[in-house]
């Protein structure tokens, strides 16, 4: 099952894009929307077959491949990867969606939505070191060339700054997975197998390889120094291709620091980990802050987007049960949400062919405005803010509250981004949603019902997965919390179940309130 949603995109893209034959638009895109629709499927047939109870990799398949390489092609799904798996498919669905079906050179964008959906796909299950990475640099040719070809003025220089910091980014992960498996001496690059190995090391080699490979991911987060390519590639990118770089490409990075990182070297991330709490201050902080400055509503979406990856950095320096399952859910929330958040603001420039915050104003009129599009960018705000009844909320709560404990100062200024992030996105509404509709922007197209479908669908989970939470917490605290016991001094016990804490807490806070009324 997992080769098929791997192979099945990979082996449609090339019938979409070197199919002898005429092929239309419209031929194309439904081709592109069956597989997507197929992929996603096929991962909600593997969550009815998921075991929630299980710690070690699930559906595994393994074949031995290039031996000269010690290459394995070895797969596998926990519930760290899963969740990320179904991501990619709902959200690779939307953005074909989100597409013009008028798109110029349809056959070969479609190919390569489908071959960006297969390498994501390839990097959540890959189980060998060197897999992963080859499926980590497959995205990268297909991102690069939507960018440079369906981008905007500046997509020649947005592509190329994507790909030389994505490429250094590759480089310092395959220098981090070969020297831990030369230096460790493990027979293949099989995952299984340097994770007895890597502990063995020396903590400075320890180190070294953490650091490379820390910063490798770091970059695609991407955290702050190395974010200054997030925002080019969003702005200049099309709608559907900023929804898959904000909502799915960035957890490859986040899901790397867990996976490659926490988990491969626990001794060496432990003594690491105060670093990288104050690195996830830094990069929180200053994405929160630019996005307060920004007049394009994308380029704020972009730079918000920065922002909250921190909490997800913050959370693994910790690597307390709570915050493990916190970043999760992070990951989850912040895809649904950032997602919403484009589609919505893709709609509104198609609509008023502006993104500018001084020029746009009262799109919320009920008449000759966008009202629909404008409650739900009102939802989209209270989810990235961290209102309760919304995804976004459970999460950056399970973040705090499992990170507080270990690194409580932290914590605490992480947490001043959360209530800046409610700022600007009201700037936002305020400028453009509220008032007087603006001259500039009267007598707006009709947004039609194929153009509201995408966002009220990512509306509808976001609300969902908020007001039932625990349907991602059971499917991925077994997991994370076997992590834990490897990686650091622990607040919970592997076997405590975090939804019960969690209730208890809350149930704690009630009764001293209402003692204190």
């Amino acid at each position: 099952m997992l080769s098929a949603l791997i192979w099945v995109p990979i082996l449609s893209a090339a019938i979409v894009g070197f199919w002898p034959g005429t092929l239309t638009r419209q031929v194309a895109r439904n081709v592109a929307l069956a597989v997507a629709y197929a992929v996603f499927i096929g991962s909600i047939i593997l969550l009815s077959q998921f075991n929630t109870q299980q710690v070690s990799q699930q559906f595994q398949e393994h074949l031995p491949w290039i031996d000269a390489l010690r290459l394995t092609y070895s797969l596998g799904v926990d519930g760290l990867s899963l969740p990320l798996l179904m991501l990619n498919g709902l959200l690779t669905a939307i953005a074909l969606h989100c597409t013009d079906e008028n798109i110029e050179r349809p056959r070969f964008y479609y190919a390569l939505i489908l071959l960006l959906n297969a390498g994501v796909a390839g990097a959540f299950v890959a189980q060998d070191l060197l897999l992963f990475f080859l499926f980590y640099e497959i995205e990268l040719i297909p991102l690069y060339l939507l960018i440079a070809i369906w981008g905007g003025q500046r997509r020649g220089y947005a592509a190329t700054k994507f790909l030389l910091y994505t490429a250094v980014s590759g480089a310092l992960l395959l220098a981090g997975f070969l020297g831990l498996v030369f230096l460790g001496g493990a027979s293949s690059f099989a995952y299984t197998d340097n994770v007895a190995v890597a502990s063995l090391l020396p903590m400075g080699t320890q180190l070294l390889l953490l650091g490379a490979i820390v910063i490798g991911f770091g970059i695609k987060i991407p955290l702050v120094p190395f974010h200054t390519w997030l925002p080019d590639a969003h702005v200049e990118a099309s709608t559907p291709i900023s929804v898959l770089l904000a909502a799915v490409l960035l957890k490859l990075g986040t899901y790397g620091l867990l996976r490659f990182g926490l988990e491969l070297f626990p001794e060496a991330w432990k003594v690491a980990a105060p670093w990288l709490a104050v690195w996830a201050v830094v990069s929180t902080l200053y994405g929160t802050f630019n996005a307060l400055s920004q007049r394009d509503m994308k380029k704020m979406v972009a730079y918000s987007s920065v922002g909250h990856m921190g909490y997800i950095l913050l959370a693994a320096a910790a690597a307390t049960p709570l915050a493990l399952v916190g970043s999760v859910l992070q990951m989850v929330s912040h895809g649904l949400i950032s997602g919403l958040l484009f589609v919505l603001v893709g709609v509104v420039y198609k609509k008023t062919s502006s993104r500018n915050l001084d020029v746009l104003n009262g799109l919320l009129n009920p008449e000759r405005g966008l009202p629909l599009i404008g409650s739900l960018m009102v939802l989209g705000v209270m989810a990235s803010a961290g209102i309760p009844g919304m995804v976004g909320f459970i999460s950056e709560f399970l973040v705090f509250r499992g990170s507080f404990p270990v690194f409580p100062v932290q914590t605490l200024l992480c947490m001043v981004g959360t209530g800046l992030t409610a700022v600007y996105f009201l700037v936002l509404l305020d400028r453009a949603f509220f008032g007087r509709l603006s001259p500039q922007v009267i007598d707006l197209p009709k947004v039609l019902w194929k153009e509201r479908i995408p966002a009220i669908v990512l509306a509808v989970l976001i609300v969902v997965f908020g007001l039932q939470p625990s349907w991602l917490v059971a499917l991925s605290e077994t997991t994370t919390a076997a992590i834990v016991p490897t990686s650091k001094t622990i607040v919970l016990q592997p076997s405590e179940n975090v939804t019960s804490e969690l209730i208890q807490d809350v149930a704690a806070t009630l009764e001293t309130t209402d003692v204190s009324r």
